[in-house]
């Protein structure tokens, strides 16, 4: 039987539809909805097969300048039944085709780069890009497991400072919206100190509102001064981390070490079975996160399914429309130009090409 595709419009099915299918926090409703306040599109579709969900995907589009006219982006998803990847991710290129007409479909699934899904890939005509959005490598921590097991998975030095921050004169909670403000000033002083860009504060506000009890924020306050939090996306099954950020005293108090166990313990306790670290590069954080277990996870990556002829020319030439997804507000600037730079060597090569066919 044909899968079929259908729009869904009603956000307590979604995110149903979501969990069902043991989906990822950046799938639910209140990440497309804040998306779609900040530049972009979102399309959620259901995938049937007569009347069983098989799958689902929230897309994410962003416009582009002709003749590209979008990208199709779906974090983390499509979410599917076991087996049914290759059927699901057909029928939804079919619909991204006809309904939006976009240069490529971007897809990071959440699956291991080692299983069948992953490696079918390839065959099946996606292309593996190194222009990553979310970071394949990363430490998923098995929240099934009991805390004495988590605890022993440690470095002897994470299980040290876990105590000694946790006897510290700080009080460790879940932040409230007026305290959230606090946290994101924290969050600009990090960033200025790391020397990485962020968003405005209205962005991580309507993160905070959109995904409510789907987005925890946790932090160590000394006294009225937060000096580190951590904040979380969850959905049933998965805990996504998003941002982090300390003051000079948070880290001289080793603040992070507590507070992500406390942060762990809760999720554990809420009944999720997986925590994923989001990303590990080669730098001091990513030292400080391979210290909570002794293995490291390598999910499917970024794979684009080309849904244009234009896909090669944009391909090679618009690599910042790519980047621009990390930080869309900060790099859009930079990546209309690029675009528009590019459409005169295009239209010189389909010349030429003309001329010589």
């Amino acid at each position: 039987m044909t899968l079929s595709v259908v729009q869904c419009t009603d956000e307590s099915r979604w995110d149903a539809s979501v969990n069902a299918l043991f989906g990822h926090p950046q799938q639910l409703w209140g990440w497309g909805q804040t998306k779609a306040s900040h530049g972009w599109s979102v399309d959620r579709v259901l995938v049937q097969d007569g009347g069983e969900l098989v799958g689902s995907a929230q897309l994410l589009l962003r416009k582009l300048p002709l003749p590209f006219r979008a990208l199709a982006y779906c974090p983390r998803g499509p979410q599917t039944l076991p087996g049914r990847e290759a059927e699901v991710l057909a029928a939804l290129e079919v619909y991204t085709r006809r309904a939006h007409r976009p240069v490529a479909l971007c897809i990071e699934p959440d699956w291991e780069a080692d299983a069948a899904p992953a490696r079918a890939l390839a065959a099946a005509g996606w292309r593996s890009t190194e222009s990553t959005i979310l970071i394949g490598r990363t430490l998923i921590l098995d929240l099934t497991l009991s805390e004495d097991e988590l605890l022993a998975a440690m470095s002897k030095k994470h299980r040290q400072y876990i105590r000694k921050s946790g006897r510290e004169d700080l009080q460790y909670q879940e932040v409230t919206r007026a305290e959230l403000p606090k946290c994101l000033g924290v969050y600009r002083e990090t960033a200025d100190r790391a020397g990485f860009g962020i968003h405005e504060d209205r962005y991580y506000l309507d993160i905070f509102d959109n995904l409510g009890s789907a987005s925890p924020v946790y932090a160590a306050f000394q006294g009225d001064e937060v000096v580190a939090f951590l904040w979380l996306s969850v959905s049933e099954n998965t805990v996504f981390e998003l941002y982090g950020g300390m003051t000079a005293a948070g880290e001289h108090l080793r603040a992070n070490y507590a507070l992500k166990w406390l942060a762990i313990q809760s999720m554990k306790e809420r009944g999720a079975v997986r925590y994923d670290f989001n990303g590990l590069l080669n730098d001091g954080v990513s030292k400080f996160k391979m210290g909570w277990a002794k293995h490291e996870n390598q999910l499917a990556g970024t794979w684009d399914k080309p849904l244009s002829p234009l896909y090669p020319v944009y391909s090679r030439a618009m690599p910042l429309a790519r980047d621009g997804i990390r930080f869309a507000q900060s790099t859009a600037a930079r990546v209309k130009p690029a675009l528009k730079s590019a459409i005169p060597r295009l239209k010189s090569t389909i010349r030429g090409r003309s001329q010589t066919g």
